[in-house]
């Protein structure tokens, strides 16, 4: 295959996964306030979609920590980075078909390092980079959001206990919407970067630009458009499961949630650490839960995200493996990956249509009874 074309295809395929990744993340910035009624579902969206895209141009350290920090791209061809993509690709739309908040920050990273793993060798992933840029930030950021959230949940109710109950929820809804925002923001600044690194690596590769170079404008501006239209789109599916399924959410405690991740991700973002904005929420969420007395948290679901968290790094890294295996051996291989993953896709599209999620019951699911925790606020 000509080595423009298979570029072209890379880059095409990189931001179908950032558009995947857009709508699979929405709700780590709205699920909260839309499960308040902070924001009108469509509204959060909307406005999640545009921050999205503001973000995108706010930093590119995490860029280049892709580009050039977890493999070695004199080792990694087109075709192997087309695979990876496959592989994270077919796991976003898999979890988001069961409503999962899995990261799709590991997905691609899982199927970038098992595509070059099965193409080059173990020799051309840099493992130490892998541990301090991804596998620990994976590990402290949930928990860290979740000891934040819930100082900041147990302060708020302290601090408003004598407050007027409607006063209350006002104020804290309209601290929502900047709170949201705000994550809103984070999320285009950390999670967009991800397939600008993807697609400079790819150039790198192909010899259309110098080791160690930043995404150019161009790359920056359609991986902003990418994930802000799929943000845009909604990821009904996991909105629910955030907003509903973890815990009966109420306005500071959606306030807490929200600020703490942003605080997070905006931090790691700065320093160029490439961490799930998923596992940021959903620790945030947590703690928020866990922060209000009486309330009920769902550890069941919690067990349900852990174990998807546990496989998105192996199982995106077979799949990708696999892809990258059959791409790279010619043309043929490539076409043949490309219809399968297709036809994956739009399997499980249409198994999601037998119970449809959307803007308008979002929030008809309740949360079902737990056990409250005893946690005083």
């Amino acid at each position: 295959m000509d080595l423009s074309v298979i570029v072209i295809a890379v880059v095409m395929t990189a931001l179908v996964f950032d558009f995947t990744n857009g709508f699979h993340d929405t709700a780590n910035a709205m699920a909260t306030s839309i499960a308040t009624g902070a924001l009108r579902p469509k509204v959060a969206v909307t406005i999640a979609g545009v921050l999205n895209l503001v973000g995108a141009f706010l930093s590119v350290e995490v860029a280049k920590t892709i580009s050039s920090g977890l493999v070695d791209d004199t080792q990694v061809t087109p075709a192997v980075i087309f695979g990876g993509l496959i592989g994270a690709i077919l796991w976003n739309m898999l979890t988001w078909l069961f409503g999962l908040p899995s990261s799709s920050s590991h997905a691609l990273f899982g199927g970038l390092i098992g595509a070059t793993w099965v193409a080059a060798g173990a020799d051309a992933i840099k493992f130490g980079a892998v541990v301090t840029k991804i596998l620990l930030p994976a590990v402290v950021s949930p928990i860290l959001a979740g000891l934040i959230a819930l100082a900041a949940t147990y302060l708020a109710y302290r601090i408003t206990a004598r407050g007027e109950d409607g006063t209350v929820k006002k104020g804290f809804k309209y601290g929502q919407i900047v709170s949201a925002s705000m994550v809103a923001l984070a999320h285009g600044t950390n999670d967009a970067q991800k397939t600008m690194g993807i697609i400079t690596l790819t150039l790198i590769t192909a010899g259309a630009l110098p080791t160690g170079s930043g995404p150019p404008f161009w790359v920056v501006l359609s991986a902003g458009l990418a994930i802000a239209l799929g943000t845009y789109l909604g990821g009904w599916r996991i909105i629910q499961t955030l907003g509903k399924r973890v815990s009966e959410i109420q306005t500071p405690q959606g306030f807490a949630a929200e600020t703490a991740s942003a605080a997070v991700i905006l931090a790691s973002s700065h320093g160029g650490f490439a961490l799930s904005t998923t596992q940021v929420a959903t620790g945030s969420i947590f703690g928020a839960g866990a922060g209000r007395r009486l309330a009920s948290v769902q550890w069941g679901v919690a067990g349900q995200m852990a174990l998807a968290w546990l496989l998105t790094l192996p199982a995106a890294a077979i799949v990708g493996a696999l892809a990258a295996w059959v791409a790279s051996s010619g043309t043929f291989g490539t076409i043949v990956v490309a219809v399968v993953a297709i036809a994956l896709i739009a399997g499980i599209y249409l198994a999601s249509k037998r119970t449809p999620v959307t803007a308008d019951n979002v929030n008809d699911v309740p949360a079902p009874p737990a056990t409250p925790l005893p946690v005083n606020a």
